[in-house]
């Protein structure tokens, strides 16, 4: 990657947006922020006289934490609104919430919502920053950001890895953003669930497409296991929750046959007995709570690079 590359962009809203050097830039960035994570006072000036609103219509607890801490670490100043004591409860749209935030001079704001689309249509309504902290069944760029910000930590390379995206994939915000950026760093990547879960037409993002658990952790380099997320949908994909894990849990037993150092990912909140086992989950493998640190320091490059965009604001 090219270090000068510049960062020009208004807000970040998905990495189906994004060149590869943006992204690179990102993780680039990030990889700056993570030291400031090790230190004794872990805080820079970085965004000082800055105010950034964290707007979440959904539940949160890892993301909305994390750029909390994220902002208040670059010395922001930070609000979080909770929708269910806001205007939004007596019938306030989002545009107008955001235009009222904005008129308070903040100027980053950092929104989850369940509407696939809300943080674009957001970003073209205020000239203040957006960042799409998760939107319906559509992106979740910071936490794929996260995810490859980890595997590069691990595995130190993106480039020609194997990675195998497991469980409900259709549902996934998780599962597209990292569909989006692994392919564009030239990762190899498989997506893996039962049919019922896997999208029409998810091929035409340049992946792989299996049932076969064993296919998927054949010849992976890492698998990130998403959460089966049965509040979505009221239909059941399987007859009972043991039924999957039976099927498609990753087990002891599974990963005795995969490649030794094989690195396991979960965005959380784990759903133990389901998506994984316990043994699994806390096991050497496993990079879950390494997420959970480096999110911290992608959401502080995050924030920064959106922050001091070269672009005008609109």
């Amino acid at each position: 990657m090219d270090k000068k590359t510049a960062w020009t962009k208004k807000d970040l809203l998905g990495l189906e947006y994004l060149s590869r050097e943006e992204i690179e830039l990102i993780l680039y960035t990030a990889a700056s922020f993570k030291e400031v994570t090790t230190r004794q006072i872990k805080k820079v000036p970085t965004l000082r006289g800055k105010t950034v609103v964290n707007l979440f219509y959904e539940p949160s607890t890892r993301t909305r934490t994390s750029f909390e801490l994220a902002a208040k670490r670059l010395s922001a100043d930070v609000i979080n609104i909770e929708i269910e004591t806001s205007s939004v409860k007596k019938g306030e749209t989002l545009i107008d919430t955001g235009r009222n935030i904005e008129a308070l001079k903040i100027d980053i704001i950092v929104v989850r919502h369940n509407c696939s689309g809300a943080p674009n249509i957001l970003s073209r309504a205020v000239k203040a920053r957006v960042i799409n902290a998760g939107d319906g069944w559509h992106e979740h760029p910071t936490q794929a950001l996260l995810d490859m910000f980890t595997l590069k930590s691990k595995l130190g390379r993106i480039e020609g890895l194997n990675v195998s995206i497991i469980g409900d994939i259709a549902h996934s915000r998780v599962a597209r953003s990292n569909i989006w950026g692994l392919t564009k760093l030239g990762a190899k990547v498989t997506v893996c669930a039962p049919p019922v879960l896997i999208p029409v037409g998810i091929e035409n993002m340049g992946v792989r497409v299996t049932s076969d658990i064993d296919e998927a952790l054949g010849d992976a380099d890492a698998i990130n296991v998403l959460r089966m997320q049965f509040e979505r949908d009221g239909l059941t994909a399987f007859p009972s929750k043991l039924e999957y894990f039976k099927q498609y849990g990753i087990t002891n037993d599974r990963l005795k046959k995969c490649k030794k150092d094989i690195v396991v990912m979960h965005p959380g909140p784990i759903n133990r007995g389901i998506e994984m086992s316990s043994e699994v989950a806390d096991g050497k493998n496993s990079v879950i709570l390494e997420q959970v640190t480096n999110g911290i320091a992608v959401r502080m490059a995050a924030l920064y690079l959106v922050a001091y965009a070269k672009e005008a604001a609109k």
